[in-house]
């Protein structure tokens, strides 16, 4: 989905790599390429404007290896910084007593349903006695998705006609407790927008069975928008986590390089494609690096400070 930030930023690096000395002058021309690159990718405005003065302070500063030539240097600095916007990861919170309930929330169309079945399969490879829990009556056909979806992937799914999602839960929660269910996953309903009703009934969810993680489903093609809307959700309940779905769908980027920044919700997956196999643990490293582009680039750089590193170390050695 970063193909035409990645070009962009490509294009900046090759002009740094082409001038063996910088000068501060040739910083400035280089972050005014990165910064026009992050907006036209829709990473928040607030996002990019703390980004770029990070990387200026460090590029034009005293943080220098000798293992490095200049452009290298302001790459390795671009990429750390690209890390620390993303944030550190985190792991879903499976401890305590069981059963763990996870509950996903979303606007409709942000691959809620199809991320509880990807989230479901992937627990149970990791031996987890998982149960799908149908808590959207609203969209026709929501019930059938995700019981197809468990099916084939030998989950069960629990739904019950006549009851509230809120009262839903709790059921499920009973269930879940007299099945031997470690994690019961619980898919609600989206709305087309931020409205009212959705907030107060997900309130109502959480207040009769408190969620062990409550993960916003974010649409990453929905750039900025994720933000609010992720703002949106918070207000009505604690978000622990955030999924971020249809990553390698054709968008522009921003939404993942922007939401924990500006949120401080963590990035727990990435959805991509839909394959239920489609659900990647997240990792800012390696994002980081399919932004940039240039992971051999970034392995070299590594190599390059390990190699002096180890050269030092002989050095204070033999002293």
């Amino acid at each position: 989905m970063f193909e035409t930030l990645t070009k962009r930023l490509d294009s900046v690096f090759k002009e740094l790599r082409r001038r063996g000395k910088l000068s501060a002058a040739d910083v400035d021309s280089a972050m005014r390429g990165v910064r026009l690159a992050l907006l036209e990718a829709d990473v928040h405005y607030s996002v990019v404007k703390r980004f770029i003065q990070n990387v200026q302070t460090r590029a034009v500063g005293h943080e220098v290896s000798r293992a490095l030539n200049p452009a290298q240097q302001v790459i390795k600095i671009v990429h750390e910084e690209l890390i620390a916007t993303l944030g550190e990861p985190e792991q879903l919170n499976l401890t305590g007593p069981k059963p763990h309930m996870l509950m996903l929330v979303g606007l409709q169309g942000s691959g809620k349903t199809t991320t509880a079945g990807k989230l479901a399969r992937l627990l149970r490879s990791q031996g987890e006695r998982v149960l799908l829990v149908a808590a959207d009556p609203y969209r026709p056909a929501a019930v059938e998705q995700l019981q197809v979806l468990g099916e084939s992937i030998g989950v069960d799914v629990f739904t019950q006609e006549n009851l509230s999602p809120p009262e839903l839960a709790l059921e499920a929660q009973t269930r879940a407790k007299k099945g031997g269910y470690s994690v019961f996953i619980l898919d609600t309903a989206g709305r087309s927008q931020l409205d009212e009703a959705l907030m107060e009934e997900l309130k109502a969810i959480a207040e009769k069975v408190a969620p062990t993680e409550a993960l916003l489903v974010a649409d990453a093609m929905t750039g900025q928008e994720a933000v609010n809307i992720a703002q949106g959700f918070q207000n009505a309940v604690p978000l622990t986590g955030l999924i971020l779905a249809k990553m390698d769908g054709d968008a522009r980027g921003g939404a993942a390089i922007s939401i924990r920044s500006v949120t401080g919700i963590p990035i727990k997956f990435l959805g991509v494609g839909e394959s239920l196999e489609g659900l990647e643990i997240f990792d800012p490293q390696r994002l980081a690096s399919r932004i940039l582009g240039m992971g051999d680039m970034i392995g070299l750089i590594e190599k390059a400070e390990a190699k002096l590193d180890a050269e030092k170390a002989v050095e204070y050695a033999v002293k």
